[in-house]
Parts: structure tokens; C-alpha cells; sequence
């Protein structure tokens, strides 16, 4: 099937695939392929067509968010010459719409791991305990339910390189499960609601919390901020903060909860309702020029 793209709603589908938000993509020649939900996606671009297998078109628009309209997303974070800068080298990266309760675990996972470790934790947690699927004459498995994690002991988990995240899945897994949690509820929430209902769940701190808003449950406005996003702000930001608070969280090996609170709360308030848009450009911007 083929979606043909506005060139007045840019999208790229390498850029929002490699900008870290999400980990159980590959690429192989031209084609991505990635397990959303119960289905394998076969995904390429060419131009401004999208060529896919083994979905709708509808779900592939909702996924990748193609409805977002770019032009006013930039018109609202453009506020300097920073972001105008990574909006340029990487236009077309979109925010994707991913499943809650796999964003959950996937950044529970995250904590203090590269990319590529996390890639590891949630393909080891899937081969043992999601289901096997068949595509293209690949081996995928679909990610494991809260039933099925709520099931799996601690040693289980941790088997799965998980380490101390292991309990943290464990506990969140039940309490997912035994309270037959309600994500659609947390999207209709606003920002702050969902954001104190996700900080009760075991493992997830401020920013785990941001990321699972952003990435899967309709909050644009959230603004992770981790080592790489306190970078950022520390080289183009600072001089929105008094210096004696830049000189505070430079020197933390770790960004305190209050450092945290407020280099979050300067994203949303600089940035505005489309903050979590700019976070991710100046994230990978970051990533990419280091």
C-alpha cells in the first residue's frame, strides 16, 4: 500500500525512527521493519511516498503521526536561533504515537542505558515472554502483556539483562495488570493528572514519566530532560536561569528532582504546548553533533 505525502506536511521516516524514541525498529536495505502492537510493519520512503505492508493506511497515519501539521508546530517552537537550527537539519522528524503500556516498560528499561543496551533488554523480554510472529521470513515477537510479565519472577526478568529494573518491571507489571489500569483514561487527563498518576508506578521517575507522556499518551507539551537535554540547555539555555543554578547543575553528576523540575518546567513554559516537539529536535540535534 502507498500513502502519498503533502509537501507541505514534511515528514522523514529515517529521522523519526533514529532519534531515540523508540527501540524495536530495524532497517534492512531501503525497507524498516517494526513490531507495533500485534503487527510487523514493513515500512520505506521514497520522495514523498510511503510504500508499507501488513497495515491500513489509517493506522499508519495514527502511528506516525501524519495529522500533526508540521508548519505550525515549528511556526510555535521556533523562539530562537538554536531550534531553528535543528528544525532545519531535521524537518519531517515526527513524534510517534506508541503504545502505552510498551512505552512504560520500554523507559522503566531506559534508566542509565545506551540505546543499544535497551534494544537488547526489550528484544530478550520479548523472545521470552511475548508471542512469535512470522513476516518476510523473519522471526518477530510481539511484546509481552501485563499478564504475562505479572506472571514472571524477579530472577526471570533479571535473566533477561534487566538487572535492578527487573523488580521495577515486576511490580509495575502487576499493578498494571491487577488494576486492569486504564491508559486511554491518562490521555484524556491533562498534563499534570497523568504525569502524578505514572510517578506511582514502580521505576518511574520525572523523567521516565515525560517520555511515556510524549511518546504515547497525547502530551506534546511534555519535556524530557536527561543528560543530553541539561546539555543543551546548559549551552544555549543559560542565560534564562541565574548563574548561580547553571553552576549547581553542572556540577551534579546527577540532575537533582528540583533541577529537574525546573529545566522541565523552562521547556514547557519557552517552548509552549508543541515543547515536547522541540525537545526531540534539540535532543537528537544534540546527539548528532557531540
Amino acid at each position: 500500500m502507498r500513502i502519498q505525502l503533502s509537501p507541505l506536511t514534511p515528514f522523514n521516516l529515517d529521522f523519526t525512527l533514529c532519534c531515540g524514541q523508540t527501540f524495536r525498529w530495524d532497517k534492512k536495505d531501503s525497507w524498516w521493519y517494526g513490531v507495533v502492537g500485534e503487527k510487523v510493519l514493513r515500512i520505506r520512503q521514497n520522495g514523498n511516498t510511503l510504500e508499507f505492508e501488513n497495515a491500513n493506511a489509517d493506522f499508519v497515519k495514527s502511528y506516525f503521526r501524519l495529522h500533526d501539521y508540521l508548519p505550525m508546530v515549528f511556526s510555535h517552537i521556533s523562539k530562537d536561533d538554536h531550534i531553528k537550527t535543528a528544525i532545519k537539519e531535521f524537518r519531517g522528524l515526527r513524534i510517534l504515537r506508541q503504545d502505552p503500556w510498551e512505552c512504560l516498560i520500554s523507559y522503566i528499561c531506559a534508566t542509565y542505558k545506551s540505546i543499544v543496551a535497551i534494544r537488547q533488554m526489550l528484544l530478550n523480554l520479548s523472545e521470552k515472554f511475548g508471542e512469535e510472529m512470522h513476516f518476510d521470513g523473519c522471526g518477530c515477537y510481539t511484546f509481552p502483556t501485563p499478564a504475562e510479565l505479572a506472571k514472571a519472577t524477579v530472577k526471570e526478568l533479571a535473566g533477561c539483562g534487566l538487572g535492578y529494573r527487573a523488580r521495577y518491571v515486576s511490580e509495575t507489571a502487576k499493578a498494571v495488570y491487577g488494576d486492569s489500569f486504564d491508559f486511554e483514561r491518562l490521555k484524556r487527563s491533562d498534563y499534570e493528572t497523568a504525569r502524578v498518576e505514572l510517578l506511582n508506578f514502580s521505576g518511574v521517575g520525572p523523567k521516565v514519566a515525560d517520555c511515556i507522556l510524549l511518546f504515547s499518551l497525547e502530551k506534546l507539551e511534555a519535556f524530557p530532560v536527561d543528560v543530553w537535554m541539561r546539555r543543551v540547555i546548559l549551552r544555549h539555555y543559560a542565560e534564562h536561569f541565574p548563574r548561580g543554578f547553571i553552576k549547581r547543575i553542572s556540577d551534579e553528576k546527577s540532575l537533582s528532582t528540583s533541577g529537574y523540575a525546573r529545566l522541565n518546567l523552562f521547556g514547557r513554559r519557552y517552548f509552549g504546548e508543541y515543547a515536547g516537539y522541540a525537545q526531540e529536535y534539540l535532543y537528537h540535534y544534540e546527539r548528532t553533533h557531540c
